[in-house]
């Protein structure tokens, strides 16, 4: 079967409904390192870096280099009175699993280890794929399969958290250096670098780019610029940005990745964000009154709180680590849930026909999404201490229940964030913010 690619297709034929307001733009002929910011609500539409089929592949193999070599050697070392142990990168999950906390271990291997190389390794495929459909002209083999690896490469890009796991390794460094000796690894370096590039490798993927590059995004007749979510004659895709004719059932699907279609309902959007909302205000509880984990030391058990910690670290003199668990554990949680509650009850009202105050709003949401993921710290603090410290009666960590908990409080706040439809802010008579044309400027890639 073969496919045309977007070389052949014409500017008209790239139009793209803003996933953040709804608005439609045609998207013109951008060049590599500049990108296309919607005219309304000023998200990025679509981009261009500079080099597209060659950084991408570089700097995933780059990645990958690192991971094999902060798997092979030694993560960090751990000494105190003559007595020490080194882990490696893999121990952290291997302990939590011992201590018979499962979901932590899979949360850690997932968001670490699996999902990041899963994603490097689908990124560098499909860009080299993409390379091959330049040369050639059509999409070669089935087509299904580069659909579905499309997908799955931008469902789990959101839980990559291997910036989030270094900052937390940092944090648990500095939370038991007045205690002992510490000493890091060859694995330890490789690790920090592979941070940074796994960063950047995330940074070089557009969406838009990549499916153009595989599929034609096909034209819908009577869909025209400056048409909104609210103009019934069209489905935005949110998976490729396809334009879909409006569906006959709540089963239909794409027309180009075949994903199934969200129409825009807002009550339905709202119920499960609500939902997930809730359910993280409960956990949210017992994730503060109950021990992050317990240490043992000369045989003494004491547990410690989210709080507690705080306190510690601010009383041993490292209080820009405290303020950092601080902002990360309590105020970036408690703020996010009140910032969704307050933009859910906001969006239960009739639709703001105020631009000014729909992007004020969209700012807030943006924000909520962004610092989210940063509260899985503590988490990831937990885990290296675990891991590190476990010198029998002498000194030795384990997870508490609110582990957890907390856990389960970051997961169902990003869930309600990402059910969120943020369409709901605009209503019919929003105008354009930023002028009648497109906004195309450079994308610093």
């Amino acid at each position: 079967m073969t496919t045309r690619t977007s070389e052949q297709q014409t500017p008209s034929e790239l139009m793209i409904a803003c996933e953040e307001c709804g608005l439609v733009v045609d998207i013109p002929d951008i060049k590599d390192g500049q990108k296309a910011d919607c005219p309304r609500c000023g998200h990025t539409l679509a981009k261009r870096i500079i080099m597209p089929f060659h950084r991408p592949l570089a700097y995933g193999l780059a990645c990958l280099i690192m991971l094999i070599l902060s798997l092979s050697f030694p993560f960090l070392s751990f000494s105190v009175n003559g007595m020490g142990q080194q882990i490696m990168l893999l121990n952290a999950a291997e302990t939590l699993q011992h201590f018979e906390n499962s979901f932590l271990a899979l949360l850690l291997m997932l968001t670490v280890l699996v999902f990041p190389a899963v994603y490097i390794m689908l990124v560098m495929y499909l860009y080299y794929r993409a390379a091959h459909v330049k040369r050639i002209g059509y999409v070669s083999g089935n087509p299904k399969t580069i659909k579905l690896l499309c997908r799955i490469l931008f469902k789990i890009q959101p839980w990559l958290m291997v910036d989030v796991f270094l900052i937390g390794v940092l944090v648990s460094l500095v939370k038991i250096s007045a205690l002992a000796h510490i000493g890091m690894g060859y694995s330890f370096w490789a690790f920090c670098i592979y941070s940074v590039l796994v960063v950047k490798c995330v940074s070089l993927v557009d969406r838009t780019w990549l499916w153009d590059q595989f599929f034609v995004m096909k034209h819908l007749d009577g869909v025209h610029d400056g048409d909104t979510h609210l103009s019934n004659n069209h489905v935005g895709c949110h998976v490729c940005n396809q334009i879909n004719p409006l569906p006959d059932s709540h089963h239909a699907k794409c027309i180009r990745c075949e994903s199934k279609l969200h129409g825009f309902n807002p009550s339905h959007s709202l119920q499960y964000s609500w939902a997930y909302l809730i359910a993280s205000l409960i956990f949210y509880i017992p994730a503060n009154l109950y021990p992050m984990m317990y240490t043992v030391s000369l045989g003494q058990t004491e547990g410690s709180t989210i709080m507690g910690g705080v306190v510690m670290l601010w009383k041993m003199g490292s209080w820009p680590i405290a303020l950092v668990i601080f902002i990360a554990s309590i105020f970036i949680p408690m703020a996010k849930m009140f910032a969704l509650a307050w933009l859910y009850y906001c969006s239960g009202k009739k639709p703001n026909d105020s631009t000014r105050e729909s992007v004020k709003r969209l700012k807030i949401y943006r924000m909520t999404e962004f610092i989210g993921r940063w509260s899985m710290v503590d988490i990831f603090v937990v885990a290296i201490l675990v891991a590190l410290v476990q010198l029998k009666n002498l000194m030795a960590i384990s997870p508490g229940p609110a582990a957890i908990c907390f856990a389960i409080v970051v997961v169902f706040t990003m869930l309600s964030a990402m059910n969120f439809d943020p369409r709901v802010f605009w209503g019919e008579k929003s105008k354009i913010n930023h002028g009648s044309e497109l906004n195309t400027t450079e994308s610093n890639q």
